[in-house]
């Protein structure tokens, strides 16, 4: 009867453990942001077969979120160009507003970055799961070849 009693007793505090720590859990939030580093080989502002994405360049994104704390991400490029920043965290610590900018090209011809490329400001609203994407980065040729002349 005793152990009866004493196992009654710790299923009973199992059972309001369980509960005290599924009712404290915090939800959780996903964010991501990515985008994309082209060079404008001939300066001309618009995407041509002349045009190419860049490998390895680096993208600085600073967040600050809902609790006031500021993020700091860095991000290079992939093969095709995109760089990805995402993170998990509370839904009260979600993302508010963001400030994604090029940092540097280590292209050897392609290392000047265009014009209107300087950053971009957004408020970052989306709910979790879902994911916001920031205009191309645009770096250019120091002098344009001759067969874009």
């Amino acid at each position: 009867m005793e152990s009866q009693k004493k196992k009654l007793v710790m299923g009973f505090f199992g059972f309001v453990l369980t509960t005290m720590f599924v009712a404290s859990s915090v939800e959780a939030w996903t964010g991501e942001i990515h985008g994309r580093v082209v060079c404008d080989v001939c300066g001309d502002s618009s995407i041509g077969p002349e045009d190419h994405v860049l490998e390895g360049a680096e993208v600085a994104v600073l967040c600050i979120t809902k609790s006031g704390e500021v993020l700091n991400y860095q991000a290079f490029t992939n093969a095709k160009g995109m760089y990805t920043v995402a993170e998990t965290m509370p839904e009260s610590d979600r993302w508010d507003a963001c400030l994604a900018r090029p940092i540097s090209s280590f292209h050897d011809h392609c290392s000047h970055l265009g014009e209107g490329s300087a950053g971009v400001k957004f408020t970052y609203n989306h709910p979790s799961g879902y994911f916001h994407t920031v205009r191309p980065f645009v770096y250019r040729h120091a002098s344009v070849p001759t067969y874009c002349i």
